[in-house]
């Protein structure tokens, strides 16, 4: 490599590779050392940012807190998280942000928006635990006995079992009331009473996850003590065990009398939903200038894309414009039981040989030698139907401890030809090289990750790919624009879930309708939607952020501005970031203290 090329991308950053490639006249150099060892001169003397110390030092001490202040919705956490991020903003503030180079004024403003939402999410945590506060008025006690033993003072044994014994009581009295309550007789014929009732259950959804996290911690803070304290046991062993049983008791009224949650059945898909002002925190904090009716429409006029082009395959597959036909012929021609991990390794090969002989992206051999594969256990299949990916690729596919319609599901939702797009999403150029290069370059910048980055790359490749004829045959197209309607559809089914205006069951029927989803697998992608794993837009994020990436490589590639390994070489070196700060970076655009959204990508297809 010459190492001169390595210390332009280093030093001057994307600016100075833009006007490297402008000086070439030819196509890009290789951006990234393709050796398993790299040279060492270039890395020793770059100084990529000088806010990177800081914003490393910032992310251990916020991790470090957080292992410390451990307790969800904890007062002494809220608090010193509060006092924490107010602190650092003061501190951010002190810095002279005119002497900074460009890639100190994006640490900056990255820096800036993660504290600023930071602040907003405790804000909503105190408004969460506001709502449940009638639900567990005995949480502060909880929280008193767990704080008291991370202070290290010393326990009063007979106190401790007097308090056990009153929390005990208290548990019981607050779940005969909302017994009391949920066994009411309200009049649902009212829209208000139907919305009030809505609200009740989500927040006793919720509820029910915090108590069940308070008996948790009981548990630990009783362990903690007990066996090494010959006294402790003495006083609290049956106050403790009343509490516990208490506790447990009272998350079933809650799953079953509040939320409707039945022993033995499959739990419903509840969600807890953030609403518009949320929504618009959330959409601020991700650098996204749209408001939540102009992303679903723009969702919409995705889906028009992709349904116009279902119909040009489907004519081709023999079934006219009924779609729906040739996802079905599709969805058949499954590998049999055994051959899919042969499938999945093939289909990886393919991709990584497509997109070095097109000179797309730089590969490092080290990236295509350390990938693993592995099968993903049926219980995580009722939440991921489909794969899942990095450096280790999750291969869903059916057991033999599996019902004939559970596998039969399983085996159609996963064919060859929409496992395509999954593959090379998950493995190379997707998630997997993601992760390859960031554990590399701007390993500071992990703590700004968000999924418009994270998912928008890898879906952003699915839609490159098949502009440059990935696709080989009329299937291939069909199961490439299956999760391409998909990515539309999570658009508007989560948004209008968190605006109210759409349930999980509907959401469910939208997949199966308007997609052509098996309803398992619908129901399995909406559950993992709303079960509180994913923030509220995470699943916005796979095709309004690959959006952003193709509208950036509309200005600078098809431009002839960067070549393709250029441009991708250079996102994967920036570091996880919103989008817009990426695009900031690349067209060394101006920066101010206060920058906030501003890029309007999608108003053009």
């Amino acid at each position: 490599m010459n190492a001169a090329f390595v210390l332009v991308i280093l030093l001057g950053g994307p600016a100075a590779l833009l006007a490297q490639g402008a000086r070439n006249g030819s196509p890009a150099r290789r951006s990234i050392e393709t050796s398993a060892v790299p040279t060492l001169t270039p890395l020793a003397m770059a100084r990529p940012s000088e806010l990177g110390e800081i914003v490393s030092r910032y992310a251990s001490d916020r991790s470090a807190l957080g292992r410390r202040y451990g307790v969800e919705y904890s007062p002494a956490r809220l608090k010193r998280m509060e006092d924490f991020t107010t602190q650092w903003l003061g501190r951010l503030r002190d810095l002279d942000f005119d002497e900074l180079s460009q890639e100190g004024r994006v640490d900056y403003v990255l820096l800036r928006n993660a504290l600023e939402y930071e602040q907003y999410q405790l804000g909503r945590e105190r408004q969460q635990l506001a709502e449940m506060q009638s639900y567990t008025p005995f949480a502060a006690t909880v929280f008193d006995l767990i704080e008291a033993r991370r202070q290290l003072k010393p326990v009063n044994q007979q106190e401790a079992g007097r308090t056990l014994a009153l929390l005990a009581k208290q548990i019981d009295s607050v779940r005969k009331v909302v017994e009391r309550a949920a066994g009411a007789k309200v009049d649902t014929t009212s829209a208000r009473v139907r919305d009030s009732l809505r609200t009740v259950r989500f927040v006793g959804f919720r509820a029910a996850g915090f108590v069940e996290d308070l008996r948790t911690t009981l548990g630990q803070w009783y362990r903690y003590y007990t066996g090494y304290d010959p006294l402790f046991g003495w006083w609290a062993e049956d106050p403790y065990k009343k509490s516990d049983d208490a506790l447990k008791a009272y998350v079933k009224v809650l799953r079953e009398r509040v939320v409707g949650i039945r022993e033995g059945d499959a739990d419903p898909i509840i969600g807890d939903p953030i609403g518009a002002s949320g929504l618009a925190a959330d959409l601020k904090h991700e650098m996204l200038p749209y408001a939540p009716d102009r992303l679903i429409a723009i969702a919409e006029r995705e889906y028009a894309w992709c349904e116009a082009e279902m119909k040009k395959a489907s004519r081709e597959m023999g079934f006219g414009d009924d779609w729906r036909k040739a996802v079905e012929k599709v969805k058949n021609t499954y590998v049999e039981p055994g051959k899919q991990p042969d499938l999945i390794r093939d289909l990886a090969r393919e991709a990584e040989e497509f997109v070095e002989r097109r000179e797309l992206v730089t590969v490092p051999p080290l990236a295509k030698e350390i990938w693993r594969m592995e099968m993903m256990t049926p219980e995580r299949q009722r939440v991921s139907p489909f794969f899942l990916g990095g450096e280790t690729i999750l291969v869903s596919y059916p057991t033999d401890g599996m019902t004939h319609e559970e596998k039969m599901m399983s085996m159609r939702g996963n064919n060859p030809h929409f496992s395509r797009s999954t593959v090379h999403h998950e493995l190379i150029p997707g998630h997997h090289l993601q992760g390859f290069m960031t554990d590399r370059y701007m390993r500071h910048r992990q703590v700004f990750s968000t999924p418009f980055w994270g998912e928008g790359w890898a879906l952003y490749w699915e839609m490159l790919l098949w502009d440059l004829g990935f696709p080989r045959s009329p299937e291939d197209r069909v199961g490439m624009l299956f999760w391409r309607m998909h990515r539309t559809a999570r658009i508007i089914f989560s948004l209008r879930f968190h605006l109210g205006t759409m349930t999980p069951q509907e959401a469910v029927d939208f997949l199966v309708d308007r997609v052509g989803h098996e309803r398992a697998n619908a129901e399995a992608e909406v559950r993992r939607s709303f079960n509180g794993t994913y923030p509220p837009l995470y699943q916005v994020a796979y095709m309004i952020g690959g959006l952003q990436f193709r509208a950036m490589h509309r200005e600078l590639v098809r431009s002839g501005r960067m070549t393709n390994r250029q441009f991708h070489d250079a996102i994967l070196q920036g570091g996880r970031m919103p989008v817009e700060m990426v695009r900031v970076r690349l067209e060394n655009l101006p920066l101010t203290r206060d920058y906030r959204a501003q890029w309007r990508f999608a108003d053009e297809r």
